[in-house]
């Protein structure tokens, strides 16, 4: 598997599993429904952040991360970043690939730390990763997700020092 800058020419492929996650309901708060160009300042960063995709054999797009600052001027050094995994790649390690490398790029980029804002407490696969990469949960807002399931379920905000 190869992570690299995401292209202009990726975003189509992106946003048919982003369309896909959307339209579950179950991990992001992000509108459903978006077509191509409203989704795109969603998830498509700009400098300083950046998105990268996970390219499997063949050139398949397999997942996607966003990165950067999690807040402007004197919350700059807290990065902050989201996945997307394809959900017919799921349980192949491309999170954890993605995860790997946020981290190593925040690292490199020269944060401070990386918090994640709203990782949805039901969300268990996601929430076993991030606490083996060392990540904890430092609180959880309560009832702040509608789950399609669950219904009202908390958002933990997830902390990494670097």
């Amino acid at each position: 598997m190869e992570i690299r800058t995401a292209s202009d020419e990726d975003w189509p492929h992106i946003h048919r599993f982003y369309s896909a996650v959307m339209a579950e309901g179950r991990t992001y708060a992000f509108p459903e429904g978006q077509s191509l160009e409203e989704a795109r300042p969603w998830w498509m960063e700009r400098p300083p952040g950046r998105t990268v995709v996970a390219v499997g054999e063949g050139g398949r797009i397999l997942g996607s991360a966003k990165m950067g600052p999690n807040r402007p001027g004197r919350g700059s050094h807290i990065g902050t970043a989201s996945f997307l995994v394809d959900p017919s790649h799921r349980g192949r390690g491309v999170g954890r690939a993605l995860g790997e490398h946020v981290i190593g790029w925040c690292r490199a980029a020269g944060f401070h730390a990386i918090q994640f804002n709203a990782v949805v407490e039901t969300n268990t696969p996601a929430v076993r990763l991030w606490r083996s990469l060392g990540f904890e949960v430092v609180g959880t807002v309560p009832e702040a997700f509608d789950h399609p399931e669950h219904g009202l379920v908390g958002l933990h905000v997830m902390y990494r020092r670097l």
